[in-house]
Order: C-alpha cells, then sequence, then structure tokens
C-alpha cells in the first residue's frame, strides 16, 4: 500500500508541477511530512532529488513550443547552485520544527501574494 501512495504522491506532483509551473517541494514536500510523517528534512532531501526527472520532462516539453528562454535559465541555474551548496550546508542544523514552520510560513506568503498582486498590463 505505501508503494501505491508514493505513486499516488508522486503523480499529484507531477501533475500540479506541470500545470502550474511550480517546484515540486511546495507540493510533495508537506504530502511527505503530513501523510507519511517522513521527517522534514528528509522530506526536502526528497523533493530535491524528484527535481530532476520532472525537470527533464518540462523542459522537453516547453522546448518543444519554444518557451525556454537558454541564457536566462543559465544564469538562474548557476544562482540556485550557489544557493543551494550554501543553504544545504547548514539546513541540517536548523531544527526540523522551526524549518516547518518557515516552510509553511513561506508558502503563506508566496500564496497571499500570488493571490493579491495584481497582474502587470
Amino acid at each position: 500500500m505505501t508503494i501505491f501512495i508514493i505513486f499516488i504522491m508522486g503523480l499529484v506532483t507531477g501533475i500540479l508541477s506541470g500545470l502550474f509551473g511550480v517546484g515540486g517541494g511546495i507540493i510533495l514536500i508537506p504530502m511527505l511530512v503530513l501523510i507519511l510523517n517522513i521527517p522534514q528534512h528528509n522530506a526536502q532531501g526528497i523533493s530535491m532529488l524528484m527535481m530532476i526527472p520532472t525537470a527533464i520532462v518540462g523542459i522537453y516539453h516547453f522546448n518543444k513550443d519554444k518557451l525556454v528562454n537558454y541564457n536566462m535559465a543559465g544564469y538562474m541555474a548557476a544562482g540556485a547552485v550557489v544557493g543551494a551548496l550554501i543553504s544545504a550546508n547548514f539546513v541540517q542544523y536548523i531544527p526540523a520544527e522551526i524549518l516547518k514552520k518557515f516552510f509553511g510560513l513561506f508558502i503563506i506568503c508566496v500564496g497571499a501574494r500570488m493571490i493579491w498582486t495584481k497582474p502587470k498590463k
């Protein structure tokens, strides 16, 4: 049963990631923590690994429609690699309960901004 639940969680994550263009972590981490009771740190590690196959599939399909700006993505990727190296070195020292609260607050702030920000014309 657990393998089926894990597969369904991956399916839901993939669908919502492809549909909304969000990183799977916003969807996957809460599911791992709340449904499977996986510790926050482990959930973040699993989420990071999950990005690889979903990103490859997404790039393939968006590239077919010429919706990928490789220059911008390259610069962002360089910054993301540096940021991930920095944060991955100290995140394990943050207690899981504090990390969960910061993650939840982050999701609330992003969601609120998306709801109440007026689109630019």
